[in-house]
């Protein structure tokens, strides 16, 4: 598996990946951090739906955003592979966009979900001709709603999680892992 949060070949420190989980498709292809991996290390990153946060009053509601139809679908990614003496990290980030008019309610960006039928050509094609698809994704394709902020826990790992928000939530706690 990958790490989320690119640690490019180069880097000195690993830890920079805290700050890479994200990578703006409009300037991919000029950023060091993720200029190489996206000449050459494009992937899938699988999913079924990403939060986003929306401030209402003085508190800030977790949505989960989904496709209509509750399929999975892949996100954009680069991938890296990073190495030193001591350790090797594989690690990942996901390339955002600008919303479309469905998420723009929510934040002022959104992940760049490829359709289907584009995920040969995300991972095969030339850098030049894979540009067009990072685009905001069909805005009537997708649904959201409320969930509890159990979310805001790396501890809840279940259900809960998406549910909507006027569902009472049965918590199930996991061991928070760190990466070594």
């Amino acid at each position: 598996m990958m790490r989320w949060g690119l640690v490019p070949f180069w880097a000195k420190d690993p830890k920079i990946g805290n700050s890479l989980i994200n990578a703006r498709a409009e300037s991919v292809t000029e950023k060091p951090a993720f200029k190489n991996a996206f000449q050459r290390r494009r992937c899938l990153v699988a999913a079924d739906g990403f939060y986003e946060w929306k401030k209402e009053d003085s508190k800030k509601q977790p949505y989960w955003i989904h496709l209509k139809n509750g399929e999975p679908f892949a996100f954009a990614g680069l991938w890296e592979h990073w190495k030193s003496e001591e350790k090797s990290i594989t690690s990942f980030t996901i390339l955002t966009t600008t919303p479309n008019a469905f998420t723009a309610e929510l934040h002022d960006r959104m992940p760049v979900i490829l359709p289907k039928e584009a995920y040969d050509r995300w991972l095969n094609a030339d850098a030049t001709d894979v540009l067009s698809l990072l685009k905001p994704y069909e805005a009537s394709e997708m649904a959201a709603h409320p969930v509890s902020t159990v979310v805001n826990s790396a501890r809840v790992d279940d259900p809960s999680c998406i549910a909507p928000f006027n569902q009472p939530a049965k918590l199930v706690m996991r061991k928070a892992q760190t990466d070594t």
